[in-house]
Order: structure tokens, then C-alpha cells, then sequence
């Protein structure tokens, strides 16, 4: 399907891409991150279900280790997820652009707004997942969920040995600053171009959009969206998933 004749993003369904090929060093050695359990499930199960619970997302596909399609493919088949979404495992490549990329590949034609979301990220609740779809169906090219930082922070200097001393060089006004999260959300044929045209390494596919010369928004973000990627950060997920079993049943 052309892009003149691919419906416009309001009126198409959404798919979610959610890279999980990554080797997560510094949880330290063991499973790919993605496959470390959250209160007896994989993170990633949580992911997956975090975003298929939007009744927008029609469609999730995983991007899994090159050599673990298998592994994940069973992993979705053993785990309860919701019917009336469907799931693709796909083999990834070696940088998590590539596995973006990858991802959407395989994506089928009619789907014109595409989520990208870290499997990192397991417990981002429903309504940030809807705010972002829903600012892409309004016309946003892409659309990140951010919050407003707490701390000061300091541009520096990084130092050659890790550890040592790193001169100050800027400190940025605060007040203009997010932390931004996932899921990131965009219109297909524009996500595409991005990765068909930039070739730089970026931390988040909206700074390649930028690179477009595209305009990027937020919305608000959810501070239990947090990325887990330390120790600490799995002792406060369970934390959260604990408060959520009290306080809603599950």
C-alpha cells in the first residue's frame, strides 16, 4: 500500500513494536533483562500486556533476541494475554535501531500509528499508552510521554577515568527540561522514513525524527513507567505491582 493510499493515522489501527533484544548488563549476568520475572512473570510479559491493554492496540510485535525467537514465541503462548490482540515475535539485530527497524518490517500495511515501547518499562498504566495514540491520531508526527525532573542537573565534562572529578560546564533551566519514557508514539510512514534516512546513533526514535526536521510533543508521562534497569529498580517495581494487587484485585 502507497502512502498517498494508506488511510490517515486517525482512522487506521494501532501496533505496538517492543524491541527485547537487549542483553541488559547492568542488571548484572543471567537472562536478557526483558526475560528477568517481576513478581514471577517476565518483564517482558508485563510490557506486552501493558500496552495490548489499550483498546486502541490491535496488534503487538516483539522484536527478540536473534537467536531467542523461539524462546519468546513460547514464552507469549504460555502467558494469558488479551484475545482481541494479536502478537508477532520477530528476530532482532544488533542495536536496538536495528530491531526497531526489524519490527517494523513486519509490520502489515493498514496499521498507520505505531508505538514504539521499551520492554524495560513493564508497569506504564493504560492512560499514558491512550494520551500518546491519541495524540498521533490528532496529527502529531510523533509523540513522547515526559515528565518534569525533580533534580537540578549539570552539564559536565565527562572525565577520561570513570570515577574521577568532572568539571561543570552548564547548568540547563530545569523548568524547560523532561525526562521523557515510553511508549513513543508515531505516524507509520513517517517512523519509517526516519529509519530509512537516519543513520546516527540515537537513545529514542523521536531524536530521529528530529532529525527530520519534524516536530516532536509530550504528553504526560506516569512516574510508574519507570525504566528498570538496576537492582534497585526491580525491588520498586515489585513494590508497585504489591500496591496494585492491593489496592485493585490483581
Amino acid at each position: 500500500m502507497s502512502d498517498e493510499s494508506r488511510p490517515s493515522p486517525a482512522q487506521t489501527p494501532v501496533a505496538a513494536v517492543i524491541p527485547a533484544a537487549g542483553r541488559g548488563v547492568r542488571l548484572g549476568p543471567g537472562a536478557p533483562k526483558a526475560l528477568r520475572a517481576l513478581n514471577g512473570t517476565p518483564m517482558l510479559i508485563h510490557a506486552v500486556r501493558a500496552l495490548a491493554a489499550s483498546r486502541h492496540v490491535s496488534l503487538v510485535i516483539v522484536v527478540a533476541p536473534s537467536d531467542g525467537a523461539a524462546e519468546v514465541k513460547s514464552l507469549l503462548d504460555a502467558h494469558a494475554l488479551p484475545e482481541r490482540t494479536d502478537f508477532l515475535v520477530v528476530p532482532g539485530g544488533d542495536t536496538r535501531q536495528e530491531s526497531v527497524k526489524l519490527g517494523l518490517d513486519a509490520l502489515p500495511p493498514e496499521y498507520g500509528v505505531v508505538l514504539v515501547h521499551d520492554a524495560a518499562r513493564p508497569l506504564v498504566p493504560v492512560d499514558t499508552v491512550d494520551a500518546v495514540i491519541e495524540a498521533v491520531r490528532a496529527g502529531a508526527p510523533a509523540v513522547v510521554p515526559a515528565l518534569a525532573l525533580a533534580d537540578t542537573v549539570k552539564e559536565v565534562e565527562p572525565a577520561a577515568v570513570p570515577g574521577d572529578p568532572e568539571p561543570v560546564v552548564a547548568t540547563p533551566e530545569r523548568a524547560r527540561l523532561r525526562a521523557v519514557q515510553t511508549p513513543q508514539g508515531f505516524d507509520r510512514t513517517i517512523l519509517v522514513r526516519a529509519h530509512e534516512t537516519v543513520t546516527d546513533d540515537v537513545t529514542d526514535d523521536a531524536s530521529m525524527v528530529e532529525q527530520l526536521g519534524l516536530g516532536v510533543v509530550t504528553v504526560p508521562g506516569h512516574e510508574e513507567a519507570f525504566k528498570v534497569t538496576r537492582p534497585l529498580d526491580l525491588v520498586l517495581a515489585e513494590a508497585v505491582l504489591a500496591r496494585r494487587r492491593l489496592n485493585d484485585g490483581f
